[in-house]
C-alpha cells in the first residue's frame, strides 16, 4: 500500500504539468486576445503589440511555460491581466474559494441524505412501483440542465410565491433570484435546489444499481435463511458491499467542490470560481483560468487518491500492486 501511495504522488506533479501545458496552449493558440480584448476591437495593432509585449505574450510557447511554471512553484500565480487587472490570482481564488465550495457542498450533503435512501429503498422494491417511480425521477432529475430548470424555479419562488402569499395571508415571503449573503442564508436555497437534483440522481442511481447486485448475492440468500432482520441484512450485508461504487462518485463530487459550477454561479450571480472562470474565459484573462484549472486539476487528483485509500478499508479484499 505505501509503495503504491509512493508512485501516486510521484504522476502528482506529472499531471499537473501536463494540464499546465494544455490549459496555456489553449490558451495562446485559441481564438482571442487578452491584449485585443483588454483594449477593446478598435484598437490600433502597435498599442497591441506594445501591451503583448508588456505582458510577455510575444515570448515563444516553451518559455512563457518554464517562466509560469517557476513562478508558480514559488507561490505565484501571476496578476489578472483583463479582469481584475493588477490584482493576484491567489488572493481572487481564495476570495471565492470558500462560496464555491459551501455553496457545492450543500449541494453534495442533500445528494446524499436523499439520495442514498432513495437508492436503497427502489433496489429493495426492485421492479414494483416504487422503484419505477423512483427511476424515473431520477432520469428526470438527470435529463433536465440546469439552465431549463433554473428560470422556473426562480419565476416560481421568487416571483408567484411573493404574489400569492401577499395576497392571501397578507405576508410576502419569497426567495432571493441571486447574490450570495452566506450558506445559512435563503441566498442559498435556490441554487442548493438547482444544483442538488443531479447528486441525488447519481447517488440514487448508483446505490439503486449497487444494491440491486448486491441482493442477489448467495451470502444474502443465506443470511435471509438464516432469519435475520431484513433492515440488517440490507444494511450491514447488502449496502456495504454496495459501497465503492458509492465512494467513487462521492470523491469526484468532493473534487467538484472546488471546481464550482459555472452555470448556476453565472445564473445567480453568486461570486464563486465558477463566475470567476465564467468572467475570465470571456475576458481570455489567461493568468486567472490557468490558477482555476490548476487548483481544480489539483483537487481531483488529491481525492483521487484518497478514494483508492479508502477502497482498501471499505474492502480488505482489495490490494494494491
Amino acid at each position: 500500500m505505501t509503495a503504491y501511495i509512493i508512485r501516486r504522488l510521484f504522476w502528482y506533479p506529472l499531471l499537473l504539468l501536463a494540464v499546465t501545458t494544455i490549459t496555456l496552449a489553449l490558451g495562446l493558440y485559441g481564438p482571442g486576445d487578452p491584449a485585443q480584448v483588454y483594449l477593446g476591437k478598435h484598437s490600433d495593432p502597435e498599442t497591441v503589440a506594445r501591451i503583448r509585449q508588456e505582458w510577455g505574450l510575444d515570448q515563444p510557447f516553451h518559455i512563457q511555460l518554464f517562466h509560469y511554471i517557476g513562478d508558480v512553484l514559488q507561490g505565484d500565480f501571476h496578476e489578472s491581466l483583463v479582469k481584475f487587472p493588477g490584482q493576484k490570482v491567489s488572493d481572487l481564488i481564495l476570495k471565492r474559494l470558500p462560496v464555491t465550495v459551501q455553496l457545492n457542498a450543500l449541494a453534495l450533503v442533500l445528494g446524499v441524505l436523499l439520495g442514498v435512501p432513495l437508492g436503497i429503498v427502489a433496489a429493495v422494491k426492485h421492479n414494483r412501483g416504487l422503484d419505477y417511480l423512483i427511476s424515473f425521477g431520477v432520469i428526470g432529475a438527470i435529463a433536465v440542465p440546469v439552465f431549463a430548470i433554473t428560470p422556473f424555479l426562480q419565476w416560481i419562488l421568487a416571483r408567484e410565491l411573493p404574489l400569492w402569499t401577499a395576497q392571501n395571508l397578507g405576508v410576502k415571503i419569497g426567495l432571493p433570484v441571486g447574490g450570495w449573503d452566506g450558506l445559512l442564508s435563503a441566498s442559498a436555497i435556490l441554487p442548493a435546489m438547482v444544483l442538488s437534483p443531479g447528486y441525488i440522481a447519481v447517488f440514487a442511481r448508483q446505490t439503486r444499481a449497487g444494491m440491486v447486485e448486491a441482493l442477489g448475492q448467495d451470502f444474502i440468500r443465506t443470511a435471509q435463511a438464516k432469519g435475520l432482520r431484513e433492515r440488517l441484512v440490507v444494511g450491514r450485508h447488502a449496502f456495504r458491499n454496495a459501497l465503492i461504487p458509492l465512494v467513487t462518485i462521492f470523491g469526484l463530487a468532493l473534487g467538484g467542490l472546488v471546481g464550482g459550477a459555472i452555470i448556476t454561479e453565472t445564473i445567480f450571480g453568486i461570486p464563486g470560481l465558477g463566475l470567476l472562470a465564467y468572467e475570465a474565459l470571456n475576458a481570455r484573462d489567461y493568468p486567472i483560468i490557468l490558477g482555476v484549472t490548476l487548483m481544480v486539476a489539483a483537487a481531483y487528483i488529491t481525492v483521487n487518491l484518497m478514494v483508492d485509500i479508502a477502497y482498501r478499508f471499505i474492502d480488505p479484499r482489495i490490494r494494491y500492486q
